[in-house]
């Protein structure tokens, strides 16, 4: 069954560049363990909530804006393989000083409709 790994994280608004780099370096390695896509997004329209949002969710600044990726897979097992090598890598470091990754939300989920 398809699998997904998906992140919500806020970058500051001054490391655009810089992450938009990293993302493409690391596209290419997550490519070369068997992502069948991968998906970086800068947040555009993204509205604050009364309850909850997405600001909320990652405690995003004002110099700051939310990025959402994902990674599909063709199945949990390949992800599972794929994951040590990935965090091996030094492109994987790259990211380092660009965002507070301790604000990230980060899940893996089951495919159950691909329309």
């Amino acid at each position: 069954m398809t699998f997904f790994n998906i992140y919500v994280a806020t970058v500051p608004k001054a490391n655009k560049d810089q992450f938009i780099t990293h993302a493409e370096n690391v596209a290419a390695l997550f490519k070369e363990n068997g992502v069948i896509k991968y998906i970086e997004t800068w947040g555009v329209e993204v509205p604050d909530g009364e309850i909850t949002s997405f600001h909320k969710a990652v405690q995003k600044s004002d110099d700051e804006d939310v990025v959402v990726g994902w990674m599909q897979w063709s199945s949990k097992e390949i992800a599972d393989a794929a994951w040590p090598k990935i965090m091996e890598d030094p492109r994987m470091t790259s990211h380092k000083d660009l965002f507070d990754g301790k604000r990230m939300i980060y899940g893996g989920f089951e495919g159950i409709v691909d329309a």
